[in-house]
């Protein structure tokens, strides 16, 4: 799906005192404007921005921002987490 529609609808952006809260916790950072600080990462030229259903993903700087696609409300964020893999060499 075209980002674009996203970027062009930034202003709609916003989100619940719920959400306030979660995003907050879910970051593990005092954040004073949660939904200033979801816009500037969506905006941030490195981010990668994918529809999947009725949500939007936004994943940069480790972090993805979940937002509704109908009602542009900022649902959760999450701390991305990387699987790592164990390599075991063996010689004899």
């Amino acid at each position: 799906m075209n980002k674009k529609i996203l970027l062009s609808n930034i202003e709609k952006i916003h989100t619940t005192d719920m959400g306030i809260k979660r995003i907050k916790k879910n970051l593990n950072e005092d954040i004073d404007d949660v939904v200033e600080f979801c816009k500037n990462k969506v905006l941030d030229n490195n981010c990668n921005i994918y529809k999947r259903g009725k949500n939007w993903y936004c994943e940069v700087d480790n972090i993805i921002i979940t937002i509704n696609s109908y009602s542009y409300t900022i649902i959760t964020t999450h701390i991305k987490k990387y699987k790592t893999q164990l390599l075991v060499c063996v010689t004899f």
